[in-house]
């Protein structure tokens, strides 16, 4: 598929059935974040795959986002400051760009697997982290609940608008 199309056509998909994700769709998901480019190569986040059903209990405890109840996956992934890539001239640390670069190539394969899934931010970080306790000291920037579309998932009516020109600036 064309990049284009792919990312025209990736929606937050918020119905997902109960349809079991094979293994070697998660694996090539968490490869796609593993491909990503991140600053001097550091590779500065961590990426958790729900699988077993206390895994997605737990995390699913931690959103009350109603779609993520269906998924048969969920995925979290989280930055690690201290091994990000710090810019000389303002100390920026990118270790949050990284790992948001990496969710992004995950979220674009998930749709190129035909699967659906929405980048969730509104989940309680603190409660993942009680949930799972190898997550604490990382940024958790996004969970994604992974599953195959329902048959009457729709983007949302707002999905095609754009701001368009008032976004990209020609100088």
């Amino acid at each position: 598929m064309e990049f284009i199309t792919l990312a025209k056509e990736r929606y937050s998909c918020r119905k997902l059935s109960d349809r079991k994700v094979d293994r070697e769709l998660t694996d090539r998901i968490a490869e796609a974040g593993l491909s990503a480019p991140t600053a001097c190569n550091y590779q500065p986040f961590r990426i958790w795959v729900m699988e077993s059903e206390d895994a997605l209990n737990r995390i699913r405890s931690c959103t009350r986002q109603q779609f993520a109840a269906a998924a048969p996956v969920v995925f979290v992934v989280g930055a690690c400051r201290e091994e990000g890539w710090v810019r000389e001239y303002d100390q920026k640390n990118f270790a949050e760009i990284d790992a948001a670069i990496a969710a992004t190539h995950m979220m674009l394969e998930v749709q190129d697997l035909g699967l659906g899934t929405t980048w969730i931010g509104h989940f309680d970080v603190n409660a993942a982290c009680e949930q799972f306790p190898e997550m604490k000291g990382y940024e958790l920037i996004a969970m994604f609940a992974v599953g195959w579309p329902a048959d009457d998932a729709v983007p949302a009516a707002s999905h095609e608008k754009s701001r368009g020109e008032e976004l990209v600036h020609r100088l």
